[in-house]
């Protein structure tokens, strides 16, 4: 991370927010005082709001403090409450000044819509659901011109609605210059528990976007260390309202390049929505085994790659749920739909799993309940052609697709919006490829890739 910052003179004023024992300030202090950095002098502001590590800071610091050049204040102050003061300049507010550097590992929580912290966020004109992106866009915030910041954080921020404004803070705020992705969701922070992978970012503040770096290895051993240069049309479509980031671990990607695959849900008549069914809410209304006056109720335990099996005994989750005037606007009419799991394991290989139902599964029910868990493709609520549905199943579970989810979303969770902001084949491609399927035995995943290659070729 020290070693991200480019070159540079003058007067370095550093933010370390979230500095636990220095150990970030450390590693820029050793790069300045070994001549990698040529400044006159550096002022450092490390925030830690643990007090008990106030004295394993001033130990640290201390070995850099032999020149007269160096000062390091410690401060045992709310980073947020202190940077949005300083941010409204308020009559009574204590201003911090700018920054030219700062470099981050800050905390990751989830921040309450009520909560303080929220508030004085929204306050300042920051609109984000965690403590690590608030960091990110405090420091943009508290930036000089050119200033450079670098941060370690989970990828989340990359995609989704919930850090749709964040991205936008940043963006309209700051060049992105670098990314650096630790491919593995363990091995770089197995000691964290953070099921997503995790970036590396530099931002330049006021700076003009242009070719991005993207790096890439495992974990923090950086031996597999690759580096690519990208424009930043490949990072942040220019078509994408949501501007999901995009990190493009190859030179290329087929899916993105094929002229084929251009269509959006819309084009296709489509819709995709979470499974409106959430269990704990409907507790009283579950049940472990289809009955009379019971209807199926879809859990992504019911399907694997190649078949869907209803009702599943001893499976930990109810196969059915009563039919009442409580649950009938959850229920969707029975038919064909094509369906993707929300959540990967830890270290599955595939983050896109896609499966088909099949009305005939059924017993003749009139209406499904499908559980949060799952996404599935719709025509106005109602079942697909199965020809359609079968298509949209084996293009999602192509390793094309797979690759190509993974330039923006880092996370175990696939979400709805996700999938409404992919592109897709045309609806008549898409039904060739479930006629196709459904003329074959088992599909594996080298048929799968071998007859979308021919439809993208």
């Amino acid at each position: 991370m020290a070693g991200l910052f480019p070159d540079s003179g003058g007067v370095c004023r550093l933010l370390d927010a979230g500095a636990g024992i220095g150990s970030l300030s450390a590693a820029f202090l050793e790069r300045w005082r070994s001549g990698g950095l040529n400044f006159q002098s550096v002022e450092l502001d490390a925030f830690e709001i643990d007090n008990a590590l106030h004295l394993h800071l001033a130990q640290t610091f201390d070995k850099y403090n032999h020149s007269g050049d160096f000062i390091a204040n410690i401060r045992g102050d709310d980073f947020i409450f202190t940077a949005t003061e300083s941010i409204s300049g308020s009559l009574f507010s204590r201003s911090v000044g700018f920054y030219t550097h700062a470099i981050l590992n800050p905390p990751y929580k989830k921040i309450n819509s009520h909560s303080p912290h929220r508030l004085v966020l929204r306050a300042a004109g920051i609109e984000t659901v965690n403590l690590y992106s608030a960091f990110v866009a405090l420091a943009v915030a508290l930036a000089a011109p050119g200033g450079q910041i670098v941060a370690i954080i989970p990828r989340s921020f990359c995609n989704g609605p919930y850090y749709r404004p964040f991205r936008d803070f940043i963006l309209e705020r700051a060049a992105i210059r670098h990314m650096h992705l630790f491919a593995s969701r363990s091995k770089a922070f197995k000691d964290d528990g953070v099921l997503q992978e995790n970036v590396i970012i530099r931002l330049e503040s006021g700076g003009q976007q242009g070719i991005v770096t993207v790096s890439t290895s495992t974990d923090d051993r950086f031996s597999d260390l690759e580096t690519h240069e990208h424009q930043f049309d490949r990072i942040v479509f220019p078509d994408d309202s949501e501007r999901f980031i995009h990190m493009p671990i190859l030179a290329e990607s087929s899916v993105e390049l094929s002229p084929v695959i251009r269509h959006t849900l819309t084009d296709l008549g489509i819709k995709v929505s979470t499974g409106p069914v959430v269990d704990f809410r409907l507790k009283e209304h579950l049940r472990d085994m289809p009955e009379p006056g019971a209807v199926p109720l879809l859990y992504p335990g019911h399907f694997s790659s190649s078949a869907t099996t209803w009702p599943q005994a001893g499976m930990k989750k109810p196969n059915a749920i009563q039919r009442n005037g409580e649950t009938e606007k959850w229920l969707y009419p029975n038919g064909f739909y094509c369906v993707v799991r929300r959540f990967s394991s830890k270290e599955e290989k595939r983050r896109v799993v896609a499966g088909v139902v099949d009305p005939d599964l059924f017993d003749g029910a009139a209406v499904l309940g499908f559980e949060n868990h799952l996404n599935l493709f719709h025509e106005n609520k109602h079942g697909l052609p199965q020809a359609l549905a079968c298509g949209l199943a084996v293009f999602l579970n192509s390793t094309a697709v797979d690759d190509n989810f993974r330039r923006f979303s880092g996370h175990t969770q696939v979400n709805a919006t996700d999938l409404k902001q992919m592109k897709y084949p045309s609806r008549a491609n898409l039904i060739e490829l479930g006629e196709w399927a459904m003329q074959q035995g088992e599909l594996t995943q080298a048929l799968i890739d071998e007859k979308l290659g021919t439809l993208i070729a």
